[in-house]
């Protein structure tokens, strides 16, 4: 596509980025195919390639309006476009940047900027946010459905761990997960913990950033990145193996901020670095699982398996985050770990959709929101599964506000597969009946 961007713009470093993203994009329409909210509302300004020509046209020097903006704002940032795009057009970082650029030139009418400022501050703070999750579930039952959609069910999380390992990884300090669905922390402690690897929370680290980032206040959004790079860095320093995430959405721009602080002499080689360790939940713990299932296998001759039975052939759904997949361009993994484990992993019709969730996307745009939710729903749910599964905590607060049916974090699934037993004994206790004899003598039983 040729480009001529104003002057003022084009030898800007966002100026630089945009330039290169939309010579790249040959408007062939591949993407349309693939776009939740081309596919709903029909409009080719409401799928990429029309929403390209708009941000071209800003960056050109035209003025933007508030129809601009309904546009980029309607769009999820799911980024299936980029897996389906045949040129490799990084829309994302294109979008994040074009919307800046009209977020500064076109004034918001006051309700809009009042939910978004407080989406921005009430979010990110978990001294603001914890308290008032741990307020909503207890009152849950008396409020009105708009809310009890937000707030998830209260359940027992189970302990974290006490044992201290050698072997350590960080977790994040998250702004929502940890209160909303603490559960998902606590069974990746346990299963590392199984592993022979310690989870640390660093409480000095937060939100990832991706919040502000994506509803235009980048500045926030790299003080975020900037505050984690600072409280990580030490543990980078002294050996920690890795920072693992086990939110799909946090772990996706994690692993930007070697390109977003790129530009940042103070914090750009400890961006990369920080990026280059981080890795999904998914990337980094099946190579713990695979040694101790051939640990298991040389030692006795059996490989391990699911230690409740009632997991064992336990037919799951899962739903593969936006974030994961075309984000973070995962796709499978957790699915042949479930498979491994004794799940058996039903197909899902069009799994590579969004669901609607797209962070704060579904409190800003309900309407769009619960009809891709609704969409998803009738495909996870269209072969019957015992449990759905997903990869992200948004996604599956998002999908549950429109079921009674069973979900939970794959990791949750898994923590129950190994079983809750003493890391010394976890190999044994889920071995088959005829190897355990010499399985817990060996463990010490």
């Amino acid at each position: 596509m040729e480009t001529n961007l104003v002057d003022w713009f084009k030898n800007t470093p966002d100026g630089v980025e945009a330039d290169a993203i939309l010579r790249a994009c040959v408007h062939c329409g591949f993407c349309t195919a693939t776009c939740p909210t081309y596919q709903l509302l029909g409009d080719e300004k409401d799928g990429p390639r029309g929403r390209i020509y708009l941000m071209k046209q800003v960056m050109e020097g035209a003025k933007p309006t508030m129809t601009t903006m309904t546009h980029l704002d309607r769009c999820l940032t799911c980024r299936n476009c980029e897996t389906t795009c045949p040129s490799g057009v990084r829309y994302g970082r294109l979008v994040d940047i074009g919307r800046k650029l009209v977020e500064e030139r076109v004034q918001r009418p006051l309700a809009q900027r009042v939910v978004r400022t407080a989406l921005r501050e009430g979010l990110t703070r978990r001294w603001l946010f914890d308290p008032a999750m741990r307020v909503g579930k207890m009152v849950r039952p008396l409020l009105p459905q708009v809310l009890k959609n937000k707030i998830p069910v209260a359940h027992d999380p189970g302990p974290w761990p006490t044992d201290s390992h050698l072997a350590k990884v960080l977790l994040l300090n998250s702004c929502t997960q940890g209160a909303m669905m603490p559960g998902i922390d606590r069974a990746t402690a346990r299963v590392l913990d199984r592993l022979g690897v310690q989870a640390v929370i660093e409480p000095d680290s937060g939100c990832c950033g991706a919040i502000r980032y994506h509803l235009n206040d980048h500045d926030g959004g790299l003080a975020d990145a900037r505050r984690n790079i600072d409280a990580w860095w030490p543990y980078l320093e002294a050996g920690v193996e890795a920072i693992v995430m086990n939110a799909s959405g946090c772990g996706s721009l994690v692993k930007e901020y070697g390109h977003l602080l790129r530009n940042d002499p103070a914090y750009a080689e400890r961006a990369a670095r920080v990026s280059a360790s981080t890795a999904d939940l998914i990337e980094w713990l099946p190579q713990r699982l695979a040694g101790l299932q051939a640990a298991a296998q040389a030692r006795y001759g059996a490989a391990l398996q699911p230690s409740q039975p009632a997991l064992a052939g336990r037919r799951v759904a899962f739903h593969p985050p936006c974030t994961l997949q075309h984000g973070q361009g995962i796709r499978g993994d957790v699915e042949r770990l479930l498979t491994a484990w004794g799940a058996e992993v039903l197909p899902v019709p069009d799994s590579h959709l969004c669901c609607g969730s797209a962070g704060t996307y579904s409190v800003l745009h309900p309407d769009l929101s619960h009809q891709l939710r609704d969409r998803k729903l009738d495909a996870l749910q269209s072969n019957k599964p015992d449990v759905i599964l997903s990869a992200n905590m948004g996604c599956l607060t998002h999908l549950q506000s429109g079921t009674d049916a069973p979900m939970m974090h794959w990791i949750e699934w898994l923590d129950q597969a190994i079983g809750a037993r003493p890391a010394a004994n976890a190999a044994a206790a889920a071995l088959p009946a005829a190897a355990r004899p010499a399985a817990a003598h060996a463990a010490g039983a």
